[in-house]
């Protein structure tokens, strides 16, 4: 087994990042979640990059926060440097939802606790069958981290986030795909070679459309009608400048598929 808190992959234009602390069920430690920003930082600027995949290793998606450690992370001198590096971790939901590549997770077991907060960050979310979703935090007597409320509360509205929450009992995936959790189910023995499929393909589509279309659905959930189409008037246009625009009409012209190359 590889000692390394993450495990990367770039092929066929898809970044694969795994959490790799299986014995764990890929809780969060702070090896992982430092790598894991920086890996993300370096992505998002990288030309040659169309699609980030997020999974984990073993029998978890990630299991949220180290709980063993957590005594240790209360030893620091001022809750005021907790707080602080809290809010440094907390940079990897935020990357995965703001950063102008699409993400997505493949889901291909637990998902609790910060790593719900994680998974709900990613643009897409494909699950295997076996997969469980839930907090988890008042069982350890917390309030929710890395984007949990704000994600799950605009996911399945604000009575279930509660119950979720306050209850903390685990839904499966067919549940989470009924509520708006999850896009797809596969099967667990399909889940990467579907996921693979989906990255694929959108790696090789109109870059340039995918970022503005994740950054105006992401600002459509904090601000009004207005807004948006004021900034749709300047994105959808500004789409229009880009190779990838007029290859499109051209295949749709000759009835052909276009050949998109993310200019």
């Amino acid at each position: 087994m590889s000692d390394q808190a993450i495990l990367t992959q770039v092929e066929n234009k898809v970044a694969t990042l795994t959490f790799n602390r299986p014995d764990k069920l890929n809780a969060l430690n702070r090896e992982l979640v430092t790598q894991s920003i920086a890996c993300l930082k370096q992505w998002s600027r990288d030309s040659r990059i169309g699609a980030i995949v997020v999974t984990g290793s073993g029998r978890a998606f990630c299991a949220g926060g180290d709980v063993g450690n957590m005594a240790s992370l209360e030893k620091a001198p001022s809750l005021e440097e907790q707080i602080d590096g809290l809010r440094e971790a907390q940079e990897l939901s935020w990357l995965l939802y703001n950063i102008p590549k699409p993400t997505i997770a493949a889901v291909n077991g637990y998902a609790v606790g910060a790593g719900l907060g994680i998974c709900l960050a990613c643009d897409l979310r494909v699950a295997s069958e076996s997969a469980k979703f839930g907090t988890a935090y008042a069982k350890v007597g917390l309030g929710g981290d890395f984007g949990t409320t704000w994600l799950l509360a605009r996911a399945v509205g604000a009575a279930k986030a509660k119950e979720m929450f306050f209850l903390g009992d685990a839904i499966d995936a067919g549940e989470a795909q009924r509520l708006g959790l999850i896009n797809r189910v596969a099967p667990a023995d399909q889940l990467a070679a579907q996921v693979c499929a989906m990255a694929s393909r959108i790696a090789h589509g109109p870059l340039t459309s995918y970022r503005y279309m994740k950054g105006n659905v992401n600002q459509a959930m904090a601000s009004d009608m207005r807004t948006l189409l004021e900034r749709e008037a300047e994105t959808h246009l500004r789409c229009g400048q880009t190779a990838d625009h007029q290859e499109g009409v051209q295949a749709f012209m000759h009835k052909r598929p276009p050949n998109f190359t993310g200019r």
